[in-house]
């Protein structure tokens, strides 16, 4: 946050401390780059008012005025502390700007120059409720890059709350969800999951989103050997023509009980993924390729067998949303995603429900657990319900 270059977003679940890391950040730029203006953004301004309170107190404390005088000969005295500003004496900034101001996104953005921005929790629930709001914080976040000097940088901190909120146009984010930081116990995770709704726990503390309160699948079981799946006999591709769908291809092995699984996605032609998803298909000797006619009258089943695959090309006479809901469904539970699975081909699926925008990944996996059963769809649901 003090010294990096190039801007960047950090995104974090809740009660992690990142909000104090900016305070501390913000106290370190103002001691060791004093001729540099920072702005510092939350939702609103009454939301700013406590971080810069925080930042004014670790400026007071008796370790920042030793800091300051080995550094500068003298303590850092603050000549201006404010609500919304913080200016000291270690600065001889010609223009008078503050060191740090701090403003909500309702404020007026003319006129201002920085040379560091910080955005903190700038998406909020409202973003996650309200189109007109993230549209509106999107417009925000895209003027703060007029704001920015040059060689400047913009550092973004928060916690996503919709899958077309602001962090959808901000850089990748380096992510760190509850069961990686170690800062809440399981007993603590436990707690929050049963008291929240599947989507907001999702969002706030495993940092992905899932549509809405209808959602079907929860708590993708990850991270297991991808040597699990090593000759597996099923391989599926649900193909990509063009438009807003993706391409999903799903490798799975039965196993004790258990469906293990790599799915990969990409969002482009399934022309464009032939080479890949041969190339992945033969890292795990997994057996034929299976893909449906329907859409294509056969074509992508010759192109693989051109290029020397083993193909079973078949037409899907099931409607989709049952299939998802009696295959995927039944067994969800016992469904195990191998390490080099895509996070957006699990997104997918936890994402999915009815009026889904994209279903090819969950469609992709329920097909490929039918054919792992080798029932037919009547004997099937007789054996789940």
């Amino acid at each position: 946050m003090v010294l990096g270059q190039g801007d960047k977003t950090l995104q974090a679940h809740r009660n992690s401390y990142k909000t104090t890391c900016v305070s501390i950040a913000l106290a370190d730029i103002i001691l060791l780059f004093p001729n540099l203006t920072t702005l510092f953004m939350r939702k609103t301004n009454t939301d700013v008012k406590e971080i810069i309170k925080q930042t004014a107190k670790i400026l007071h404390h008796d370790v920042t005025q030793e800091l300051s005088k080995a550094i500068w000969g003298v303590p850092v005295i603050l000549l201006t502390e404010s609500a919304t500003e913080i200016t000291t004496n270690l600065t001889d900034n010609i223009r008078g700007t503050a060191q740090l101001s701090g403003i909500g996104t309702e404020s007026s953005l003319t006129g201002k120059h920085y040379e560091r921005i910080f955005t903190d929790d700038i998406v909020n629930i409202e973003d996650r409720t309200s189109k007109a709001e993230r549209e509106r914080t999107r417009l925000v976040y895209q003027e703060l890059h007029n704001l920015i000097n040059e060689g400047g940088r913009i550092y973004n901190t928060g916690t996503p709350w919709h899958k077309d909120d602001c962090f959808a146009i901000m850089p990748e984010a380096e992510k760190f969800d509850v069961y990686t930081t170690g800062i809440m116990t399981p007993e603590r995770i436990l707690e929050k999951k049963s008291s929240m709704l599947p989507s907001l726990f999702a969002a706030n503390y495993e940092l992905r989103h899932i549509a809405a309160e209808d959602v079907i699948f929860t708590d993708p079981q990850t991270g297991y050997d991808d040597t699990l799946i090593d000759q597996a006999k099923f391989a599926h591709v649900d193909a990509a023509y063009g438009g807003e769908d993706y391409t999903a291809f799903t490798i799975a092995k039965k196993v004790d009980g258990y469906y293990y699984v790599l799915g990969k996605m990409w969002h482009k032609h399934v022309d464009y993924c032939e080479d890949e998803i041969i190339e992945i298909r033969k890292k795990y000797n997994a057996g034929k390729i299976r893909c449906e006619n329907n859409g294509d009258k056969g074509y992508l089943g010759k192109e693989l067998k051109q290029k020397g695959e083993s193909v079973f090309v078949y037409h899907e006479d099931m409607n989709k949303f049952l299939k998802i809901t009696t295959y995927l469904k039944g067994e969800w539970k016992n469904v195990r995603f191998v390490k080099g699975t895509d996070p957006e081909y699990i997104e997918q699926v936890c994402d999915y429900n009815e009026n889904a925008d994209h279903d090819d990944a969950p469609d992709s996996l329920a097909s490929t657990i039918r054919a792992m059963w080798g029932k037919s769809d009547k004997e099937y649901q007789s054996i789940l319900y």
